[in-house]
């Protein structure tokens, strides 16, 4: 027997409004991929464990997966689809592509988003700490090493939006 006990919740995402209805149990990453069909956040472990999930809320990165999307409402959610402004790729995009940061290819939105997150935090002045804080994202393919060389090409570069 299918129960009906939905809750319509206003979202914004990527600067738009979205009237979505859901169960209470609904996370934000299943809101996400299949009411909204926003699907560069990807599911990886959906335990909170590997960072494919993770997206920016009000600015700050957070694991989607782990995430009630009835807890959202009214919060300003920012996905891969919305990092780009007016077709120009975000200056972390742009380094991902020139240090070849990604193999197949699936965290590389998490690790975008979590990258954008903590330039923002402004805690990671080294390499060794951009490491650490970004240690919540992972990617099974190696493409570390070009990860961290893009977060610290935008970081030096003085890029932190």
């Amino acid at each position: 027997m299918e129960t009906t006990d939905t809750t319509l919740i206003s979202l914004r995402v990527n600067g738009k409004e979205h009237s979505v209805k859901v169960r209470p149990w609904v996370s934000l990453l299943d809101a996400l991929r299949d009411r909204l069909y926003l699907t560069g956040t990807k599911k990886g472990c959906d335990h909170g464990q590997c960072g494919a999930c993770t997206v920016l809320c009000d600015g700050k990165r957070i694991l989607s997966c782990l995430t009630l999307a009835t807890m959202k409402e009214g919060a300003e959610i920012t996905t891969i689809e919305g990092v780009a402004e007016n077709d120009v790729l975000h200056p972390l995009q742009q380094a991902f592509i020139n240090h070849d940061a990604f193999q197949c290819g699936y965290c590389t939105p998490g690790q975008i988003c979590s990258g954008i997150g903590l330039l923002k935090e402004g805690k990671a002045n080294t390499r060794e700490e951009v490491k650490e804080l970004m240690s919540g994202n992972l990617c099974r393919c190696g493409a570390n090493v070009g990860i961290i060389d893009a977060i610290m090409e935008v970081k030096e570069g003085g890029h932190h939006e």
